[in-house]
């Protein structure tokens, strides 16, 4: 795990995390409050995480992409019988 992923994930003080925040108000179109209310933390942290991915907008892409790829080995691996079914 990078540096920045250490601290993407750990920017909110261990109440939400810039990866888990972020994509919600940029990709989800919910607005920074919605967020704040879900997942109970102060708006001001979801204002830090999205001031956190901008600020590191290459290497949370890059982030992204290689979560992204775990996700579909894991999901590849899983869905397929490991020998002929009979």
């Amino acid at each position: 795990m990078t540096t920045t992923s250490l601290v993407a994930n750990r920017v909110l003080r261990g109440r939400g995390s810039v990866c888990a925040t972020s994509p919600q108000v940029i990709d989800g179109g919910q607005t920074p409050a919605h967020v704040a209310d879900q997942i109970d933390i102060p708006l001001t942290n979801v204002y830090e995480a999205l001031s956190y991915y901008y600020a590191h907008i290459d290497e949370m892409r890059e982030l992204e992409a290689e979560n992204e790829a775990a996700f579909t080995r894991v999901r590849d691996a899983s869905l397929k019988p490991k020998g002929a079914v009979q």
